[in-house]
């Protein structure tokens, strides 16, 4: 096991009916890409798991920091704040967790590279 100094922010939401989720996951990616904090960011949406499984929860969005400093710049950073006022009218259920990171298995070289 090898302890990360990284710090995860994980949200998982059940968006409104009538939320158009393109125009909120655009959004997203352009608000990390302008907030040079955000050392990483991916999402995606529930393919696989049966609808008792998910409880309706069906987008995923995980956001890495080279540290839980960076993350709370991040909370108060005025795009944030912006988007985060449009983003949480667009759902219907969230669960959000922060967190330092323990990773467990590292990607190989070659495959890092790889992906590169």
């Amino acid at each position: 096991m090898v302890v990360m100094e990284e710090f995860k922010h994980f949200v998982i939401v059940k968006f409104k009916e009538d939320v158009v989720v393109e125009e909120l996951t655009k959004g997203m990616e352009k608000l990390v890409s302008e907030i040079d904090l955000v050392k990483s960011f991916e999402w995606g949406q529930d393919v696989e798991s049966l609808d008792v499984l998910r409880q309706g929860f069906t987008h995923a969005f995980l956001m890495t920091f080279n540290k839980k400093e960076d993350y709370a710049a991040f909370q108060s950073h005025p795009n944030h704040v912006e988007f985060s006022e449009k983003f949480s009218t667009a759902i219907e259920k969230i669960v959000l967790l922060d967190f330092p990171s323990t990773l467990v298995k590292p990607v190989k070289e070659a495959e890092a590279e790889a992906a590169a």
